[in-house]
């Protein structure tokens, strides 16, 4: 959905005319779920860029606060959520902004020490009581939920990859992580554990944002980063004393997100993915 500056001016005024005077811009790079707009130096606004992604504003809205209480690092925080109107159907949110820079390979200490700190806040996020926490589904697109939901569609990717690939070999590691469904008692999940949601200052991780398809359930979709972005040591760092099983079902959540975008229209996206394939095949070496 496009989502013009225009229409997040006539929200702003209509529903929150105090801020009118602040300047409204967009982030350096919006996420897929959300648009995101700068609404002066310490606000954000968020608007949901489908229908599929418009509950996540009440979401966010019930459980950061709750979730900001446990974690030592700070996360994105609603200030105030606001209304569709005849320009915009869904309902949106205006968030504290968080200071940081987006983490790259360039602005961390090393990867190595980035892999302690992104472990630690998942284990204080892990640890926070989940009981009346919403169980993974489709408001999360099944994140923490059994990987089993995706095996058609992986099924056919491979199918639409089998002149190009070692599918055969891609299929094997699929069914590996099949394998072994999570059992357990669910945990907080981030859902979306990226580096765009990651935040560094000063060469280490300073903030979480975009909790919008948190839930919970199985944590592995969190360690799905271990092939996205680190390096053999820095994953083998980050993966310490997780299961097999654990490890294999995250690994099939970063097969799964490579293999549905292996062609996509996005050439860094293209590009990610066949980076991603090429370490879980490296990494899983028989």
């Amino acid at each position: 959905m496009n989502i013009e500056i225009d229409i997040v001016r006539k929200l702003i005024h209509e529903q929150f005319p105090q801020y009118d005077e602040l300047k409204i811009q967009p982030v350096q790079k919006s996420g897929h779920d959300n648009r995101t707009f700068h609404l002066g130096d310490e606000m954000v606004i968020r608007l949901p860029s489908g229908k599929e992604y418009a509950m996540q504003v009440q979401k966010e809205n019930q459980w950061l606060p709750y979730l900001s209480k446990f974690l030592s690092l700070p996360i994105s925080q609603p200030l105030h959520i606001g209304k569709s109107n005849d320009d915009y159907p869904y309902s949106w949110s205006i968030l504290n902004y968080l200071s940081g820079e987006t983490v790259t390979y360039q602005n961390i200490e090393s990867l190595n020490s980035f892999a302690k700190e992104l472990r630690n806040f998942l284990e204080e996020l892990q640890s926070i009581p989940s009981e009346q926490g919403p169980q993974a589904g489709q408001h999360n697109f099944y994140r923490g939920g059994n990987l089993s939901i995706y095996h058609d569609e992986i099924i056919k990717a491979l199918e639409l990859l089998k002149e190009r690939l070692d599918t055969k070999r891609l299929e094997e590691l699929w069914n590996l992580a099949l394998e072994k469904p999570y059992l357990q008692k669910g945990v907080w999940i981030h859902g979306d554990i990226a580096i765009g949601n990651l935040l560094v200052e000063k060469g280490h991780l300073c903030g979480v944002i975009d909790f919008g398809i948190m839930g919970v359930g199985d944590p592995a979709c969190d360690y799905a980063i271990a092939w996205t972005f680190f390096d053999k040591q820095s994953r083998h760092i980050f993966l310490a004393n997780i299961s097999e099983d654990m490890k294999n079902r995250a690994m099939g959540w970063a097969l799964w997100k490579a293999l549905i975008t292996f062609d996509d229209s996005n050439e860094e996206i293209r590009f990610h993915a066949r980076k991603v394939i090429q370490e879980i095949v490296y990494d899983y070496k028989e």
